[in-house]
C-alpha cells in the first residue's frame, strides 16, 4: 500500500492535493502526518528528509520508491490508476497544463491567502496582484466549467486537475474572496465533497498552532472568527 506523508491539515496546501486526489478516487493509502514543529516552517527540514529527499511534504512512498513534490505524485499515480487525468485528449492536455500552471504560478494568492482552513478573515485590502490572480483562476474556471461541460473542471469526474485547486476553494473560504457565480457553485461544490469535508473536520481538531503561519494569515487581514475546535 503506498504512504503519504502529509503535514497539517490546517496549513498544508500542498498535501492536500494529493490526498484529496486518492481519497476521491478510492486509491488506498497509508496517511503518515509529520506537523510542523514550532517557529518557521522551514524548521521541518531535517525531520522532513528522514523520508522526503526534498526534505517537504507532501512525499509518496510505494515500497522502496520515493516520489515527491505533488505534480511528480499525481503524474505518478495517473500511470498506475484511471480517473487521475481524463481521458478524451483535449480534456487530458488542457487540465493538464492549468495543474502545471497553479502548481508554479499565483505567487500572491498563496502569500497573501496562505490556506488556513479553520478561520475566517477580513483581508486589509486587495493588492492588485492578488486581483489580477483571482481574474486568472476565475477564466481558467469557467473556461474548464464550459469547454468540457462540468460540474468539474475537465469533465463530469473529479480529477487531478481538481485536486489541484482544492487549496483555493478554502482560500475562498477562508478570505471571503469573491469570483463569478459559475466559480463559486464550482468552489462550494469542491468544499462539498466527502473527502473534502473530511480534511476540513480533521483541521478543525487539530492542536497543533504554528507561529509562522498564524503570522501569515495576521499581516494580510483581521480574523474575524476561529472554528478550530482544539485549543
Amino acid at each position: 500500500m503506498y504512504r503519504l506523508h502529509i503535514a497539517n491539515k490546517n496549513y498544508s496546501s500542498w498535501s492536500l492535493r494529493p490526498w484529496v486526489l486518492m481519497r476521491q478516487l478510492d486509491i488506498p493509502f497509508e496517511e503518515r502526518v509529520t506537523p510542523f514543529e514550532p517557529g518557521s516552517p522551514g524548521i521541518n527540514w531535517a525531520t522532513f528528509r528522514t523520508f522526503s529527499p526534498s526534505g517537504m511534504v507532501p512525499c509518496l512512498e510505494d515500497g522502496e520508491r520515493v516520489v515527491w513534490e505533488s505534480l511528480a505524485i499525481v503524474e505518478y499515480l495517473a500511470e498506475r490508476h484511471a480517473g487521475v487525468w481524463p481521458v478524451n485528449d483535449e480534456a487530458r492536455a488542457w487540465a493538464r497544463c492549468a495543474s502545471s500552471e497553479m502548481h508554479a504560478g499565483f505567487a500572491a494568492l498563496r502569500s497573501l491567502c496562505p490556506m488556513n482552513c479553520g478561520v475566517r478573515v477580513q483581508l486589509h485590502r486587495m493588492p492588485d496582484a492578488l486581483a489580477r490572480n483571482l481574474t486568472r483562476i476565475d477564466e481558467l474556471w469557467q473556461q474548464g466549467l464550459t469547454r468540457f461541460g462540468g460540474p468539474f473542471l475537465a469533465g463530469d469526474t473529479f480529477s487531478g486537475v481538481d485536486a489541484f485547486f482544492a487549496p483555493v476553494a478554502f482560500r475562498v473560504q477562508s478570505f471571503g474572496l469573491e469570483l463569478s457565480a459559475p466559480s463559486m457553485a464550482y468552489v462550494e461544490r469542491l468544499l462539498a465533497l466527502p473527502a473534502m469535508q473530511q480534511w476540513y473536520e480533521a483541521a478543525l481538531d487539530e492542536p497543533w498552532r504554528e507561529a509562522g503561519h498564524e503570522a501569515e494569515v495576521q499581516e494580510s487581514g483581521t480574523i474575524i472568527e476561529d472554528r478550530r475546535r482544539a485549543p
